[in-house]
């Protein structure tokens, strides 16, 4: 996968990072396949719990050193990203793939044989600097909920990774959530390249096989969200086929319309 250099290397020697202008606090580097050590790390994770402030804090930092946070789940029943049988061997490079044709494939062998795939949802997100900006400060203010006591998550820690985009995180890492659906990860993350371009989304968090946007132009009529919701459906079936709301129209409207994360999860 053609990515930036990988400073995380550099962590071996300077754990804190301060040659990269960093001051990280103790945590682990994860070289863990499912082939064996991978050749170089593919992500740093905080060993300890994060304050409030902590995400903005390296997002600051880190990216002009080519790492971006995410938050990921140490404490879940299949344990850390160090037991999570990353593939990054299996993983091409999502700026290879377009992610109208990766829907289309995934709609056609997915959906009903009388259902015509309907073209991807128009962009509610206006492609300027400033809508960006917001893209990440609300990621920041989520990401600092998700981090703190008493979350969805049992054992939170952020975690830094050597990519271009958020949306490219889980590439990065060759994430093996989806592998029962799509063991090329970078075909989804060509997707979510287009959804970080529409509507704004950034990767939050990552577990064994779950994965949580937060979004900065969800949609804010029931059109928009039926719209959105055929794209959800070709990117993770199992989100309706094994949800609360099985149809195209409930899941829009009730895990959807002006809702400021999306989460997908893969059987």
């Amino acid at each position: 996968m053609a990515t930036l250099p990988n400073p995380l290397p550099h962590l071996t020697a300077d754990p804190t990072g301060s040659a990269l202008g960093l001051a990280l606090p103790a945590g682990r580097l994860i070289d863990a396949t499912d082939e064996g050590p991978w050749h170089e790390p593919l992500l740093w994770h905080a060993e300890a719990p994060s304050a409030p402030g902590d995400w903005t804090t390296h997002h600051d930092a880190c990216r002009p050193t080519g790492l971006l946070p995410v938050v990921i789940e140490v404490g879940g029943g299949q344990g850390g990203p160090q037991e999570w049988e990353l593939m990054p061997a299996d993983t091409s490079y999502p700026g290879d793939h377009d992610a109208e044709e990766v829907l289309t494939g995934f709609w056609e062998e997915y959906a009903a044989q009388d259902e015509t795939w309907p073209g991807l949802a128009p962009a509610t997100l206006n492609t300027t600097n400033t809508e960006q900006a917001d893209a990440d400060v609300l990621a920041a203010r989520l990401a600092d909920s998700l981090l703190a006591p008493g979350s969805s998550f049992k054992a939170p820690r952020l975690a830094l990774v050597p990519a271009r985009r958020s949306a490219d995180i889980p590439a990065a890492i060759g994430w093996s959530g989806p592998a029962n659906y799509e063991s090329d990860t970078a075909r989804l993350c060509a997707v979510l390249r287009s959804w970080e371009d529409r509507f704004g989304i950034r990767v939050l968090a990552l577990t064994f096989n779950q994965l949580v946007l937060t979004v900065a132009a969800p949609p804010t009529t029931l059109a928009e969200a039926e719209a959105i919701a055929a794209e959800h459906f070709a990117f993770c079936p199992d989100n309706i086929t094994q949800g609360t709301h099985t149809t195209l129209r409930a899941y829009a409207e009730h895990e959807l319309l002006a809702k400021q994360t999306w989460s997908f999860w893969w059987d």
